[in-house]
């Protein structure tokens, strides 16, 4: 019996990119009063590919950047070895702007609280949605609820949700098995 098992195929987190895409129109507009913002590291790839397809649709640039969350965390102390930061490209202001933070999987919320901290020394934020690709909505610790949601996934706490959107575009979603 194999530890991973695939949920989305190519096809589907394709299908999945499009609709994510075509909700955030519906609510964004020209998304002039918007800035998409990913979460590093995991985060970004999803929020490149859905940020590439809305400029598709829109034929033309969306406010965009991505936010290293790893001093905010609430586990910071709790490492043994030195937490080494992302490169960060956060050249936008939030300040009274509509934010779209973008991450991979929503597991136990802690991650997006972390953002929210992060997010603070860029603006005042006229409001913040969250758009995850997989929610894995059993296992919150923090009552944090996404506003756009690609696929959910019930999986035990033993299990780990891997999203695996790239720039070759070999994309998969798997759980993994411990």
């Amino acid at each position: 019996m194999s530890n991973k098992r695939k949920i989305l195929n190519k096809k589907q987190i394709n299908i999945i990119i499009k609709r994510l895409c075509h909700e955030l129109i519906e609510n964004h507009n020209d998304f002039s009063d918007t800035v998409i913002v990913s979460l590093l590291p995991r985060g970004k790839h999803v929020a490149r590919r859905i940020v590439n397809r809305l400029e598709q649709i829109l034929e033309y640039k969306i406010n965009y950047g991505e936010l290293d969350i790893s001093f905010y965390r609430d586990d910071l102390r709790r490492h043994s070895e030195p937490i080494i930061p992302h490169k960060m490209e956060m050249n936008v202001s939030v300040d009274e702007k509509h934010v779209v933070i973008i991450d991979d999987v929503l597991y136990t919320g802690r991650s997006v609280r972390s953002a929210i901290d992060a997010l603070m020394p860029f603006g005042r934020p006229k409001s913040i949605e969250l758009l995850v690709f997989v929610d894995r909505r059993l296992s919150r610790h923090l009552p944090i609820q996404p506003d756009y949601v690609g696929k959910i996934v019930d999986s035990i706490d033993s299990e780990k949700v891997v999203v695996n959107i790239t720039n070759d575009g070999d994309d998969n979603i798997l759980i993994l098995k411990s």
